[in-house]
């Protein structure tokens, strides 16, 4: 994949480890029948790509603890790239953006309770999220 398709492409970075953010994934999947969101493991070959842009020191390949949206050249990270997933799905889910009138700080120390635990409440896996047949192709290639 080019540069240039990634920055015209809504890409989800997410733990490949973590189960909730495996779950997190699915569930992204079979709510978003239009094919708009693409995804990668932060861990990636992939995802480093993409996030070797940020200029923001809270995104990176090593940081695993939250979830980036990478949308039109842009990074969203947290519960803003949560809402702005939200709002891509189908019926009801883009109804949770409203929740974006809460002030970030707000929003974000929830999220950060969340993933301080995930492991423990959740689980995790000893290697990254392998796709399954149907859903290959909505994954970004290492390489």
């Amino acid at each position: 994949m080019t540069r240039k398709m990634e920055q015209t492409q809504s890409v989800v970075l997410f733990d490949g480890v973590c189960h909730l953010c495996q779950g997190a994934v699915k569930f992204i999947i079979n709510r978003d029948p239009g094919h708009r969101f693409r995804f990668a493991s932060l861990q990636s070959e992939a995802g480093r790509r993409i996030l070797q842009d940020s200029q923001n020191p809270e995104i990176s390949s090593e940081r695993v603890d939250t979830i980036v949206l990478y949308q039109n050249g842009a990074y969203y990270t947290r519960s803003s790239a949560a809402l702005r997933i939200a709002k891509g799905l189908k019926f009801p889910w883009p109804l949770a953006y409203g929740f974006i009138i809460v002030p970030r700080f707000i929003r974000d120390a929830v999220y950060r309770v969340v993933a301080a635990n995930r492991y423990r409440w959740f689980g995790k896996d000893d290697s990254c999220l392998v796709p399954n047949l149907e859903n290959k192709a909505r994954f970004l290639q290492d390489g």
